[in-house]
């Protein structure tokens, strides 16, 4: 039988440890003793003269745990425990085994007295127990002599560990003004010490730095305030030191320490306060809607949705023209146009504007009001802004034969300035890319330039500029709209080529076609088209028009019999007659042809050569009519084509051309009193020009000047303005495109500086009478050709003058 001997590192045990060892072997051979501590009751029952009976019952001792103190620091191994096995005659036969946890590594035992060592140190935070396994071998057979036992060695704990704060540094918020005794935080320190045994794991908390202002429980580490009225815009963080003792606190224990960052919230406390009662703005009257005049700022020495502001315009004579709105980010007041602002109406605006909180907390309403209010004075400053029309648009309508020159409509406008400047008046061209219409540049007078035709155009939206006289950059402008009228100047047409057919069993009375026409105007009450045959076809034995009443005709044969042998084709021409004033008409032709038909009416030809032609032509015959065909179009487009690019020459030939002719009069006018050589008046009549037809092409150097007005009435001359008299002219030169631009003009630099030929001017010739040679002009090519016939040297003898 296993039994078990161990001397305790308490002296006060190792006594009394030996005693029951011995004991144990004389009294009993089944006995297990343990190193465990005895308890009182039973070591006074052991030791008492009771029957052993009685001592039996009472005893609870068991061999199997032993106990060792961590953290020995000595030299020599430390003694844990003894085995011994009954059969040991300490003869040294028996050979003691240890195995299990830390068997070898952390403990060794004496194969001989099997006492137990530990060999390395032992933390108990680290294991606190270990499990082994004892056996007693024969040492000479190696044969077990009782079987393998288990016991338990447990580390006992001493108080090496200080406490620790896990979770620290800690961070914590609490709102300002807090009552006194507000939780904060709890923060909790661990020691890893055994809390079962002694106080090595109890923990004590106080609070080293952060006094007088928090406090914390000595038990639960709740860190709580301690001073009232703590202000965040005064102090807002703090720093706060706690400390965690184990040994209930008791001296010598161990202490560890974290750190608490403790910031306090903004609660709204503070009212907002303008820094100044009043505040000078200055706005340009040009400044548009919504643009910024100035800010204001209410501070506040809250933080967050505390410190948010409301600004309003509370009073003042502003409070139409201005608005103030809040800035989100930067908790400002931006004052802004409301609308236009006119220097001329009024200099100055005050306002008066409040700031507020939105966001109040009732406990602190005494310490109001939250809100206050600030005078805002703005300046309207003038500028120089671009003349204004009135009114601002213009709709205008007028008739499509109006004639050029014609004053549709007076545009004005104003300086909107104190000065008021002179206006001029133009039309922006990328508005009017036809030029149809001009305006006055002194009066605004709006005139048509060109013809209306309200089929091409029937709208046009025009803007109008008006440009300061002073100032050039100051530019207006107004947009004007024109409806052009309709005028009955289209007169009805058929809408396509029509082309019907009869066959020849037709009979009197039989419909063979219906027509329609279309009208490029558009009447007020709608179109209505008159249907008849032309006069020179009045009296046509062979068709007839029946007017429907509905825009549309029918044409009727009036006979029967029609062959086409006698006459194949018949062209009927209609006349067509709208009612527009005045009455206009055009003639249409109905193009029918005779066709054989079945007894059905179905055409079974219209050909009256289909009964002598052959049924089928060869491939070569078709070859060659094609061919043909081909070479009379080539033809064709290469005279074409030659016509079209052939231009008469502008000048006739070369002994005409201005540059190497001179031109000699014989006779001199009669200056002023010369009223013969030209008649001005002719310039004036519109009557003397042709009355169609193209234009004549220039020949040569002559101008045929034609009439430029004959858009213009035969009054115009008498009493139309100058305007439209020009507008005529100007639109009869752009029509004209063989008329030279007599009214052009040639700019003309220096002549001679960087010309080979050098100055041909006489105004810095030599006035000598020295005889000067010219021969140098045969050198310069045909264009001076001659110059050098008439100033060039000649072989006869100079002549006598």
């Amino acid at each position: 039988m296993w039994t078990s001997g161990r001397m305790s590192n308490a002296k006060s045990w190792l006594g009394l440890g030996m005693s029951l060892y011995f004991w144990g072997l004389m009294d009993l051979t089944t006995t297990v003793l343990s190193g465990t501590p005895t308890p009182p009751g039973e070591l006074e029952a052991l030791l008492s003269d009771k029957p052993q009976s009685h001592l039996r019952t009472k005893r609870s001792w068991v061999w199997n745990q032993f106990f060792v103190l961590e953290e020995y620091t000595g030299t020599d191994p430390l003694y844990v425990g003894k085995l011994h096995s009954d059969m040991d005659r300490g003869d040294g036969s028996i050979k003691y085994i240890l195995s299990g946890e830390g068997a070898g590594v952390v403990f060794t035992i004496d194969d001989t007295t099997g006492d137990i060592h530990a060999i390395q140190r032992l933390d108990r935070e680290e294991r606190a127990q270990y499990t082994l396994r004892a056996q007693a071998l024969d040492r000479r057979t190696g044969r077990p002599m009782e079987p393998e036992s288990e016991f338990i060695i447990k580390i006992q704990d001493i108080n090496d560990n200080e406490p620790k704060f896990l979770d620290g540094p800690y961070v914590a918020t609490v709102p300002e003004m807090s009552p006194v005794g507000t939780s904060v935080i709890q923060v909790t320190a661990t020691d890893a010490d055994d809390p079962t045994y002694g106080n090595s794991a109890r923990v004590v908390y106080s609070i080293l730095q952060g006094q007088p202002y928090f406090s914390v429980d000595s038990k639960t580490g709740v860190i709580r305030t301690a001073l009232m009225n703590m202000d965040r815009e005064a102090k807002e963080y703090y720093e706060v030191i706690i400390q965690a003792k184990d040994m209930g606190g008791q001296l010598g224990g161990l202490a560890g320490t974290t750190t608490v960052n403790i910031t306090l919230s903004d609660v709204n406390d503070n009212p907002p306060r303008f820094p100044q009662k009043h505040y000078q703005m200055s706005v340009l009257e040009s400044a548009p809607v919504s643009s910024t005049v100035g800010r204001v700022f209410a501070k506040d020495l809250d933080e967050g949705i505390n410190a948010e502001m409301k600004y309003t315009i509370v009073d003042g004579d502003g409070a139409d023209a201005f608005d103030i709105n809040t800035d989100p980010n930067f908790q400002v007041g931006i004052i802004t146009v409301k609308k236009p602002l006119s220097f001329e109406s009024k200099k100055s605006y005050t306002l008066k504007v409040e700031g507020a909180n939105p966001h109040l907390e009732m406990r602190f309403l005494n310490l109001g009001p939250f809100q206050d209010i600030t005078t805002v004075h703005i300046s309207v400053e003038d500028v120089d802004e671009p003349p204004v029309f009135e009114p601002g648009f213009y709709f205008v309508e007028v008739p499509e034969d109006v004639a050029i020159g014609t004053t549709i409509q007076i545009i004005s406008a104003k300086d909107p300035d104190v000065t008021n400047n002179s206006i001029r008046y133009s039309i922006d061209r990328s508005s009017d890319p036809g030029r149809f219409f001009y305006v006055d540049i002194t009066t605004g007078a709006l005139m048509t330039a060109r013809p209306l035709d309200r089929e091409e155009f029937a709208w046009h939206n025009i803007t109008v500029l008006a440009m300061e006289m002073n100032n050039p950059s100051q530019v207006g402008s107004v947009s004007v709209t024109i409806k052009v009228l309709d005028v009955n100047d289209n007169a009805p047409e058929f809408p396509r080529f029509y082309e019907a057919f009869v066959c020849e069993n037709a009979k009197a009375g039989q419909l063979i076609q219906t027509v329609s026409a279309v009208d490029q105007d558009d009447p007020h009450n709608g179109q209505h088209f008159h249907y008849s045959l032309a006069p020179e076809a009045a009296n046509n034995p062979n068709f007839t028009v029946r007017d429907n009443q509905d825009n549309t005709a029918r044409i009727l044969t009036r006979r029967s019999g029609f062959r086409q042998q006698e006459q194949s084709v018949f062209y009927l021409p209609i006349l067509i007659a709208d009612n527009g004033q005045p009455v206009l008409s055009s003639t249409g032709t109905l193009t029918i042809q005779v066709c054989s038909c079945d007894d059905d009416g179905h055409v079974l030809s219209c050909s009256p050569e289909a009964y002598m032609l052959p049924v089928s032509l060869s491939r070569g015959a078709l070859i060659a009519i094609l061919a043909c065909i081909f070479v009379l179009l080539v033809l064709v487009l290469l005279i074409l084509s030659m016509r079209r690019h052939q231009k008469q020459p502008y000048i006739i030939d070369d002994e005409e051309n201005i540059h190497e002719n001179i031109v000699r009069y014989d006779d001199e006018g009669g200056g002023e009193e010369d009223t013969e050589a030209f008649d001005i008046a002719a310039m004036w009549n519109p009557r003397e020009a042709q009355a169609g037809g193209a234009p004549k092409s220039r020949q040569d150097m002559l101008p045929e000047i034609e009439s430029l007005s004959r858009y213009v009435p035969q009054t115009c001359a008498v009493n139309s303005t100058v305007h439209s008299y020009v507008l005529a002219k100007l639109y009869e030169a752009d029509m004209d495109l063989w008329a030279p631009p007599f009214d052009s003009l040639q700019t003309y630099m220096f002549e001679g500086d960087g010309s080979v030929a050098g100055s041909l001017s006489s105004l810095q010739s030599a006035t000598s009478d020295s005889e000067q040679s010219f021969d140098f002009l045969t050198d310069w090519g045909p264009r001076f050709r001659k110059l050098a016939e008439l100033y060039g040297a000649s072989e006869g003898p100079a002549p006598l003058w």
